[in-house]
């Protein structure tokens, strides 16, 4: 049985959304000024900080329960020749995860996270998008609560991410239904397409936002209608981190398209969330700036999976280390500025 049964459900759940511990907030801001530095010297280190014992609610957070789950799906749009690899890569992929092969699974190790890998039905693609909804109300509900369910309510931290072969265009569907433009404002070479294959992949985003028409006006209807159920998953996700006041890293385009019906849901829907890195994908860095997330990083990265979101694990706990290991001006006998 899936946790929401209809669309109204999930709208009403989507608009009771916590807010972070200002108490705690503001006793870690007032640490930071006691440290043996320069205030503000630290940066956005300092930042990260407070915003980890906001969503928290300690002024000395903690991240000991690291989660990084990958939601894996099929596309039946790949029919249309919008990726470099097939589509069966899906499945070998999710394979490559549990043999401990991939990109994540070696940077989960190295970040002390946990991995999760969540298929959702890959031998059953979602219906291509350009001659209907990818899913059925119940479809997406289903998908939605799977990715809720799937968020343990103690952990300190939460790395989201993806994959599945076509959902770069999928993402670049949903930006242009939720944000506006053509196709070719947000596609990008996702697996590697050539000039032709970007061009199929504008033209279906296009066939895709004429098709659907003011449906794709309500940010659910818009994740249905020409999502997947690894963005939905994900969406769902996000929403169970915001209600047990987890803090999240969002991975790179497909993640942040994912999560960002929220935001149009509730101005300050991923308050939550820090974008972990803007990758090479062409919408990316457009679609963190209409959702006014400044990534920590830059690195030329288009992998998925979650990969940046794990690498800026070690970023935030280089900011934690720093907020609770570090002697104050008093502690260390150094004279104030």
């Amino acid at each position: 049985m899936s946790r929401f049964s209809s669309i109204d459900q999930l709208r009403a759940a989507c608009a009771e959304l916590g807010t972070p511990d200002d108490s705690a907030a503001g006793a870690a801001s007032a640490r930071q000024t006691t440290l043996t530095k320069p205030q503000g010297s630290l940066g956005r280190l300092e930042d990260l900080a407070i915003f980890l014992s906001g969503w928290q609610g300690r002024a000395v957070p903690v991240l000991d329960r690291v989660t990084v789950i990958v939601f894996a799906g099929s596309h039946g749009v790949t029919a249309q020749g919008i990726s470099a690899f097939p589509a069966e890569v899906t499945a070998q992929m999710v394979a490559n995860f549990a043999a401990g092969g991939a990109a994540i699974n070696q940077l989960a190790r190295t970040a002390g996270a946990e991995l999760k890998v969540v298929p959702l039905e890959i031998e059953r693609p979602t219906a291509d998008f350009t001659h209907g909804p990818a899913m059925s109300d119940e479809e997406f509900l289903q998908a939605v609560s799977t990715g809720y369910e799937a968020v343990s309510p103690d952990a300190d931290l939460l790395c989201l991410g993806e994959m599945g072969i076509g959902n770069t265009t999928t993402a670049a569907a949903v930006a242009a239904a939720l944000f506006g433009g053509r196709g070719m404002d947000w596609v990008g070479r996702g697996t590697g397409v050539d000039d032709a294959g970007l061009v199929r992949k504008a033209a279906v985003v296009d066939t895709a936002l004429a098709f659907h028409g003011a449906r794709l006006d309500d940010p659910l209807a818009a994740l249905a209608s020409v999502g997947g159920r690894e963005l939905a998953a994900i969406f769902g996700a996000v929403l169970a981190a915001r209600h047990h006041r987890i803090p999240v890293l969002l991975d790179g385009f497909v993640c942040t398209a994912a999560a960002a019906p929220l935001a149009k849901l509730a101005p300050d829907g991923l308050a939550h969330a820090l974008a972990a890195h803007v990758s090479a994908e062409a919408g990316h860095r457009e679609l963190l700036a209409r959702l006014a997330l400044q990534p920590l990083f830059d690195f030329n990265m288009r992998l998925g999976e979650a990969s940046g979101a794990c690498l800026a694990v070690n970023i935030l706990r280089s900011a934690l280390a720093c907020h609770s290991g570090m002697a104050s001006f008093a502690e260390a006998g150094v004279s104030e500025g």
